[in-house]
């Protein structure tokens, strides 16, 4: 059905301008009932769609800033891989207070979603130590010697406690700043996993000790190799993960 979903919002719903930042979706900015909102289409199950609106209504109501769903006119959060948000204004970080706002907007994130269920089809870092695939992630598709020094990166997080990670808040256009608030935007990437992953942000905001950053951003950056395999970001990203030994 593709954009034509867009009537389910409403007889005045319209697409204004495309938004870039989309990879996996078709990301628009879109007018409904006069107010300007996100519409962003693509080929996700139901089910992780009702997982991602669910997710977002409930940090919403826990305090967070994050984009809304908008219901269509008969109430449901999404249709034939549509959904529409709305328009969260602000900035990017610009320097290391400001990303330190957002480490604190994380922590948050961490700390209310303890125990939250998976994406369906994900897989989290450390279950890739045994699977091979989970939704964007084909462990297949790489090189051998890469996916092992994948999983060594992601075998120092066994036994960390999980959560709801973003998937890219470091990206500062995933970010929304304003003078009184933090908004993280962009959920397409969140998952159950362990927080580090979340917190290897510019200017080492989160204030991790040097091994617990270095173990996160190499964590981190196997993660990325894996998700985006096999283009030129994902192979400068693999490059920079090393074997960790056994400690």
């Amino acid at each position: 059905m593709g954009w034509d979903a867009l009537e389910h919002w409403g007889d005045d719903a319209v697409r204004v301008e495309r938004l870039s930042g989309g990879v996996a979706n078709d990301v628009w900015s879109v007018r409904i009932d006069g107010r300007l909102a996100v519409g962003r289409l693509g080929n996700r199950s139901d089910a992780d769609l009702a997982w991602e609106t669910d997710l977002l209504g409930f940090l919403d109501r826990s305090g967070l800033t994050v984009p809304v769903p908008i219901p269509t006119a008969d109430g449901r959060l999404f249709s034939h891989g549509l959904t529409v948000m709305t328009f969260v204004e602000g900035g990017p970080p610009e320097c290391k207070a400001d990303w330190a706002r957002v480490a604190d907007a994380l922590r948050q994130l961490h700390r209310l979603t303890v125990g939250w269920p998976q994406r369906p089809g994900w897989r989290s870092s450390t279950d890739l130590l045994h699977a091979e695939t989970g939704t964007r992630v084909d462990l297949r598709a790489m090189p051998s010697e890469g996916v092992a020094r994948c999983r060594a990166a992601w075998a120092q997080l066994v036994g960390r406690p999980t959560c709801i990670v973003h998937g890219n808040p470091s990206n500062p256009t995933n970010v929304r700043l304003t003078a009184d608030r933090v908004a993280l935007i962009d959920w397409d990437e969140s998952h159950l996993d362990v927080a580090d992953l979340d917190l290897v942000l510019p200017h080492n905001a989160a204030e991790l000790d040097a091994a617990a950053f270095d173990l996160a951003a190499q964590a981190s950056a196997a993660w990325e190799a894996a998700v985006c395999w096999d283009d030129a970001h994902a192979t400068r990203r693999l490059a920079e993960v090393r074997s960790i030994p056994d400690r």
